[in-house]
């Protein structure tokens, strides 16, 4: 069940996301959180970045049953709306984000254009 503390959340995590995080969270010391951000690159223009990360002044933040999810102000103008799925499949596993804001996406999923 997802639970989100803040009044909006930027992103939302699916469960099976939700489950990858603790996981990997479980390995990491000292209260991080999942930054979902996005910086100029890749073959689209603008690219997506997943990493454990302090907390920031300014982050938006939501909770996912433990999870905490931040997400920067100048992200948050790119990521709005967009969903962060985990899947663990042989021939493609791994986090794909799909973003309403994309208007053009590359073949890998991990880079899009507005």
């Amino acid at each position: 069940m997802e639970t989100v503390t803040n009044e909006v959340a930027v992103v939302t995590l699916t469960p099976s996301a939700v489950t990858a995080v603790q996981e990997m969270l479980a390995r990491e010391t000292g209260g991080k959180a999942l930054r979902v951000y996005v910086e100029s690159g890749g073959c689209s223009g603008m690219q997506y970045r997943l990493v454990f990360d302090e907390q920031r002044e300014k982050d938006l933040r939501a909770d996912y049953d433990g999870v905490p999810v931040v997400v920067d102000e100048f992200s948050a103008d790119y990521l709005r709306g967009a969903v962060v799925d985990f899947s663990d499949a042989l021939t493609d596993s791994g986090f794909k984000i799909s973003n309403p804001n994309a208007k053009q996406n590359c073949g890998c999923g991990k880079s899009f254009g507005v």
